[in-house]
């Protein structure tokens, strides 16, 4: 296949996060050079572990904000993923400004320095961008509806779709080969609960017998994608030739309720937890929407890649409580209270 990455100079935003760092980590595998811009807001230095000592790889700490900076290591690359971004709700409902700067100002950035060089980027977007969208599944087409101003919950998905406005701007008018994979809910392995995200939060308090908290009623639903799936898929965007200003739904079709996400991982663990409901509004006051469905039409990555999830909740579960097991709650216990959202 042509869009293989292998013998390539990466450069990866955000490569010490979550999904950057298992896609730092196949990069890596597929015989490829790889450097990571980070400045450890969210990432962990931890998650590269693996790296640290492999042939190819360079870490950089820095932000994608400093265009000296992201212009001197896009000058030397052959891809760019840009995943750095401000993520979690619990971030975006504390520190707003800080999100749109980072969303936006480094976004520019990052596009201003491939557009020199002439590069390959993938931007990854995220399911936000649908806002309060009532048409299910989202397609890449659809119309957005985005709430109000005054409510915080929207700004971050605004930030991604100014993004992906960015992106399309350079590859109409510039010939930048730009590509958007809009990701939905991703799961895995170093995935923190400390931003707001359900599952590492709900697997600690499983382990530990504690109450799986849920916000609102728990019948808003989601899609959880395995990160191991969502790393093939953006690997495969960033080298076939047909994706090039075209955005891209990445995410799993497995629906399930948030009650009955909480339930599964009770059964999983074998735990005596119960489930407690919390008003939405508690954990972070007014403007702070949620949205009750958000599921992914991947017709359009299956029809170019032949992309789809291979990883059932399930089993992307079951990988997550045995590695947490085996890695101990007690330094991990903290992101149980600090991670209120769904």
């Amino acid at each position: 296949m042509d869009w293989v990455l292998q013998g390539k100079v990466c450069v990866v935003t955000g490569g010490a996060g979550f999904i950057g760092s298992h896609l730092v980590e196949r990069l890596l595998a597929l015989g490829n050079q790889v450097i990571v811009l980070d400045n450890f807001s969210t990432g962990s230095i931890a998650n590269l572990r693996s790296c640290i000592n492999k042939a190819g790889f360079e870490l950089i700490k820095g932000s994608v904000e400093d265009y000296p900076l992201v212009q001197k290591l896009v000058a030397r690359a052959d891809v760019v993923f840009h995943l750095a971004a401000a993520v979690g709700v619990k971030l975006v409902a504390t520190q707003l400004v800080k999100t749109l700067e980072v969303n936006v100002r480094g976004t520019e950035t990052v596009f201003q320095a491939a557009a020199m060089r002439g590069c390959r980027v993938v931007y990854t977007s995220s399911s936000e961008v649908y806002g309060k969208g009532s048409k299910v599944p989202f397609k890449e087409d659809d119309d957005v509806v985005l709430g109000p101003s005054t409510r915080p919950r929207w700004a971050y998905g605004a930030s991604k779709m100014l993004g992906e406005f960015f992106a399309m701007a350079y590859h109409r008018e510039l010939g930048l080969p730009v590509v958007c994979a809009r990701l939905f809910n991703t799961i895995g392995l170093r995935q923190s609960g400390r931003y707001g995200m359900v599952v590492p939060r709900f697997i600690l308090s499983a382990l530990r017998n504690q109450p799986l908290t849920i916000y609102g009623d728990g019948l808003q639903t989601r899609c959880f994608c395995s990160v191991h799936d969502v790393i093939d898929a953006l690997i495969g965007l960033a080298m076939h030739p047909a994706a090039a200003g075209e955005v891209f739904n990445v995410g799993s079709n497995e629906e399930i309720t948030i009650r009955d996400l909480a339930k599964l991982i009770i059964e999983l663990t074998g735990s005596s937890s119960r489930v407690e409901f919390v008003p939405f509004e508690s954990a972070y006051g007014a403007g702070m929407d949620d949205m009750l469905r958000r599921v992914p039409d991947t017709s359009k990555i299956r029809a170019v890649l032949g992309w789809m999830p291979r990883v059932t909740l399930h089993d992307a579960l079951m990988e997550i409580i045995e590695h947490t097991r085996i890695e101990g709650l007690d330094s991990r216990q903290s992101e149980v209270d600090e991670s209120p959202t769904t």
